[in-house]
Formats: structure tokens, C-alpha cells, sequence
């Protein structure tokens, strides 16, 4: 029986996975403290919160379904890590807002956005490298290039501004920390996938230290 079959091998994919997908939410809320501007798609769901007067992280609960519902014409397979995604993220994110409170003062908000970037890429990959499947705004892009021919550079380039754009009239926060996680999470994230790549071979070998995983994104 080989390593990745054996019950101690899926269970630290599991913790992976689902600590992962909980840092994910945690080094988000330490981003929205800081004031100092949001990922791309926390910008839309910060407005659309704003709009609707529901918790951020409720909002992105909803917004996670509704880009899942997407991937029925586009024949996207879901996992158990695309559920969760939709699922955990957006708890954890509101659970830490709830004890994180707004910052003050300059030195103090610009620690904690460093802090949610640096996280949120170690967050990336944890649960990329559990390999349990892409989350659902990842898996639109993937299902997007394939329909559509686009490079997933020019999918996820259109789709992101589309939504920071949208997010920004609705009133939710671009700043530098925006211009920041951009062009950093796809460099910490390749990095921490090599950090927690798991064995897949009875030699200990990893395969996601070399590659991304199947359906994962990391150009951001």
C-alpha cells in the first residue's frame, strides 16, 4: 500500500486542508483591520456587505455558492476542498473579526496587512498542496480558460479587475495593500506550496513542489 492511501496520510491532508482554508479567513480579517486595502474578490464581497448590511463573511459564503452554481455549464468537477472553501473561509474570517479589532495608528496597520499577506499565502498553500481540489473562484478560471481559449493570465486579469472594480463602487477598500497581495501571493504561495507539499509516493517523494496541483491558480 502506497503512503497516500494509508489513514495517516489523508488525515494531514485533511488538517492541511481545513487549516488551511481557516488561516485563509483569519489572514483576510487581519487585512480588512488594517484598512490599507483587501484581496480582489474581498473588495466586491466588503461592498456588497456594505450594500446589504450582512457580515463579510456571510457575503462571501453566498458569492463562493453562487461562482460554484457557475461551474455546471463550464463542467467543472467540485471536491471536498472547493465545499469546504465555500463553507469554512468566510466563518473563520467573520470569527476573527469578531475578536481582531479595527487598528490604530499607521505602524499598527501596516503590520497587520504584512501579516495577512504573508499568512493568506501560507494559507494558499496548506490547502492547494492538500490537493482536495481547487476553491470555486479558482475552478471558474480554470473552466473559463478551457471554454474560452483565454490564457488564465488574461481570464483571472479580466475577471479580477472586474470584480475589484465592482467592489470599489459599492464601496468596499482598495489600497495598497490590494496592489500589494497582487503581486506577491502568487511568489509566497508557490513558495508555501513547497513548504507543505505531501507525499504521494512510499519514498517520500512530493510532486506539488515542482508544479501546480490540478485546477490550482496562483497568478494573481
Amino acid at each position: 500500500m502506497s503512503i497516500s492511501s494509508t489513514p495517516d496520510h489523508v488525515l494531514r491532508r485533511l488538517v492541511q486542508l481545513y487549516g488551511g482554508l481557516a488561516l485563509y479567513g483569519a489572514s483576510s480579517a487581519l487585512l480588512i483591520r488594517s484598512g490599507l486595502g483587501l484581496e480582489p474578490w474581498n473588495v466586491l464581497h466588503e461592498g456588497l456587505a456594505e450594500r446589504t448590511g450582512l457580515s463579510i463573511g456571510v457575503v462571501l459564503t453566498l458569492v463562493g455558492a453562487a461562482v460554484l452554481l457557475l461551474w455546471i455549464p463550464l463542467r467543472q468537477r467540485p471536491g471536498l476542498g472547493t465545499v469546504s472553501n465555500v463553507l469554512v473561509i468566510g466563518a473563520a474570517m467573520d470569527a476573527t473579526l469578531a475578536v481582531v479589532p479595527d487598528a490604530h495608528g499607521l505602524a499598527v496597520r501596516i503590520s497587520l496587512m504584512a501579516a495577512g499577506i504573508v499568512l493568506n499565502g501560507a494559507a494558499t498553500g496548506l490547502y492547494i498542496a492538500a490537493r482536495f481540489g481547487p476553491g470555486p473562484r479558482d475552478g471558474l478560471m480554470t473552466g473559463l480558460n478551457r471554454r474560452t481559449g483565454w490564457s488564465i493570465r488574461s481570464v483571472r486579469t479580466v475577471v479580477e479587475i472586474t470584480v475589484v472594480v465592482t467592489g470599489f463602487l459599492l464601496g468596499g477598500t482598495v489600497g495598497v495593500g490590494t496592489l500589494l497581495y497582487a503581486v506577491s501571493i502568487g511568489p509566497l504561495a508557490q513558495v508555501f506550496l513547497r513548504v507543505f507539499a505531501v507525499p504521494t509516493a512510499s519514498d517520500g517523494s512530493t510532486v506539488v513542489a515542482t508544479g501546480q496541483p490540478r485546477g490550482a491558480i496562483l497568478r494573481r
